[in-house]
Order: structure tokens, then C-alpha cells, then sequence
């Protein structure tokens, strides 16, 4: 594992990615999510990381994020310019330009790592529970909607936007369908992962403490 030091002045290249495994990739994201909650990040100069990446950028790993402004990838994970591709929709759900961005980021640059990054309160989530219905966002519920079916709870608890616990438990169970919709709905990156040039795994960011739990 590289030092703080090392990684603060790394910007990711084609070599780097060639010699970095996905368990690798994983623990730099682990590293980096110890570092914000000990509020001791990396001091990066932002600047210089943009002159280095005019040209190219090898990101190590590829982010499904929910759009919740609260929850920022890369600075819960302490990452820099060109360290991550990131991807945003409603209740971190999988559709085909998201594949399509997944597969880019890793058949094309070499990303070894795809993290699909659910969060604690999710309002997406939370409409889902409560069948939610508005244009377009319609369709995004349906997607959640699945998981909350699948959210085994004892008889008698509250199925709703009211129990947070509930909630949260959809959450997880909605990260899980995503990862297996990624690796159901594409050949390009079910073929890597069996091959074990990547992996795709989930993950849930809690608001109250910022500890990213992998699922």
C-alpha cells in the first residue's frame, strides 16, 4: 500500500492501473474513508493535479453514487483529480448509459473496481417505501421498488418512510440488486470479473458518522 505521502503527489497512469489488483483498488478506498473520518486527508494540490491530467486521466475505480448532495465520493473516500470516475442517479439504480459508463471506465481506461454507493435516509429510497409517484422519477421508483419487496421484516413492522430502520434496510437490499443488475446486464464486465481483472461490489455510506460500510 502506498504512503500518504506517495499517494499525494500520484497522479494515475496506464502503469499504475496495469500492476493495481481489485483488491487493492478496494483498500485504497477503504484507506481513504479511515482518513476522513480521522479528519486527516491527504493535502493535495489541485491545481498541479490538473495540469498532470490535461491529457489523460486512469482513474483506479468507477462510483455509482445517489445524487444526495450530502454524500460526495471523493471526499468520503479521500481521493483526488483523475482518481475516480463517478456516475449520479436517483437511488443509485442501474440503466443502460450507466453500464455503459461502467464498461467504458473499465474495458477502455482500466478501472479496476466498480462500488455501487448507497447512503443511510435515502430519499429515494424513502419514496419507493411509500410508492412515490411523479413523471419521470416514476420509473426510478420501480427500480426501488424491488427491494423493498424483497425487504424481509417481521409481521406487524412498519413498511414505510416512517421506519427508519426499515429504510435503510432497503437500502442495502437495493445496493445488492444493483450490483447483481450490473453483472446480470452486462457481458463486458460479468466476463472481467470472472476473470478477475475487476471487481463490483456495494457499499452504504452512513450520514451520521461518514463510515462507508461494504456490503
Amino acid at each position: 500500500m502506498y504512503t500518504p505521502e506517495e499517494l499525494n503527489k500520484m497522479v494515475k497512469n496506464q502503469e499504475f492501473l496495469k500492476n493495481l489488483t481489485p483488491d487493492i483498488a478496494k483498500q485504497m478506498l477503504v484507506e481513504g474513508n479511515k482518513r476522513f473520518l480521522m479528519k486527516e486527508p491527504i493535502e493535495r494540490d489541485h491545481h498541479w493535479y490538473m495540469k498532470e491530467t490535461i491529457d489523460s486521466q486512469h482513474p483506479f475505480a468507477i462510483v455509482l453514487g445517489c445524487i444526495d448532495s450530502r454524500v460526495q465520493p471523493n471526499i468520503v473516500f479521500d481521493q483526488g483529480i483523475g482518481d475516480l470516475f463517478i456516475a449520479r442517479v436517483a437511488g443509485n439504480i442501474i440503466n443502460q448509459d450507466i453500464l455503459g459508463s461502467m464498461e467504458y471506465a473499465c474495458k477502455v481506461v482500466g478501472s479496476k473496481l466498480v462500488v455501487v454507493l448507497g447512503h443511510t435516509s435515502c430519499g429515494a429510497v424513502k419514496g419507493a417505501c411509500d410508492d412515490f409517484k411523479m413523471g419521470n422519477l416514476t420509473s426510478s421508483m420501480r427500480h426501488i421498488q424491488l427491494a423493498v419487496e424483497r425487504t424481509i421484516t417481521p409481521a406487524g413492522v412498519i413498511r414505510n418512510s416512517k421506519n427508519l430502520e426499515f429504510v435503510d434496510d432497503v437500502a442495502r437490499m437495493n445496493v445488492k440488486l444493483s450490483v447483481e443488475d450490473v453483472l446480470s446486464q452486462s457481458e463486458i464486465l460479468r466476463a472481467m470479473q470472472e476473470n478477475g481483472e475487476i471487481d463490483v461490489i456495494g457499499a452504504i455510506y452512513h450520514h451520521s458518522t461518514g463510515e462507508v460500510e461494504f456490503c
